[in-house]
């Protein structure tokens, strides 16, 4: 499956945008899909994550809340709503997807997913 990812872009503290990633190829429904982000000189971090039917969703703690997840597997895309955006949410955003797995379920882990888009940049800043 190829990943593309867009929405990203430049916004103000408090302010909102909603990444979206387009799949082609491969079967999507039955991908787990995810949000990643990379700062300089950090590793990439989880996000979220939502399981292949989209009825489970993980977020980590610091965007629970304020982001959420969905999916829509007839439109083949994966979004990320980002509201009340703070100057830490600043990164490089990817979506990532991963076979569906019962006995790995759907991780946070980097490593868990061999599909990864390009990359959007987030900026938030006054």
């Amino acid at each position: 499956v190829q990943l593309q990812a867009f929405g990203g872009g430049l916004v103000q503290p408090g302010g909102f945008l909603r990444l979206s990633c387009a799949a082609s190829g491969g079967t999507f429904s039955s991908y787990d899909m995810a949000w990643f982000r990379q700062s300089p000189g950090k590793e990439r971090e989880f996000v979220a994550a939502i399981s292949w039917s989209g009825g489970s969703t993980y977020y980590r703690a610091s965007v629970k809340g304020r982001f959420t997840i969905a999916r829509d597997n007839a439109g083949r895309t994966v979004d990320l709503q980002m509201n009340s955006l703070k100057p830490e949410d600043t990164a490089v955003y990817y979506c990532a997807g991963a076979e569906n797995n019962p006995k790995l379920g759907v991780g946070a882990r980097a490593a868990r997913y061999a599909y990864w888009g390009q990359g959007t940049q987030v900026t938030v800043s006054s």
